[in-house]
């Protein structure tokens, strides 16, 4: 099982042998698209239109923000389940957008992918 870890877009350097995935529901401010070598772009495992907004980066909310998310993400395996079999044969990274690092979407989704990894046949 490959390594899962995320990294900013705008602070990405790409490292071969990587797949690397776009986890953000917008594309990211400022970015051409042919500047961000990606193997896809998986709007649908980001979190809600309506959850992105309410969540609207407020540290204060992040704990129900995350229970909200892993909500959504468990209700849709078809939207994930494509990172966890990339992450079969190589390392994979969530690309996302958000300046807070340490309140935001694709934090969430690696830690999801993390469990479902280990509790993967």
């Amino acid at each position: 099982m490959g390594r899962i870890s995320i990294r900013r877009v705008y602070d990405d350097t790409p490292r071969a042998g990587e797949k690397r995935y776009l986890v953000e529901r917008l594309w990211p401010r400022g970015v051409r698209k042919e500047d961000l070598p990606l193997d896809g772009w998986l709007k649908d495992v980001a979190p809600s239109t309506e959850l992105r907004r309410w969540f609207n980066h407020d540290p204060a909310r992040w704990e129900e923000f995350r229970r909200r998310y892993l909500e959504e993400l468990q209700a849709k395996p078809e939207v994930w389940r494509p990172l966890l079999d990339a992450a079969r044969d190589h390392d994979v990274v969530l690309l996302y957008a958000a300046r807070d690092t340490e309140h935001n979407g694709a934090l969430v989704l690696r830690e999801f992918l993390q469990k479902k990894s280990r509790h993967r046949p």
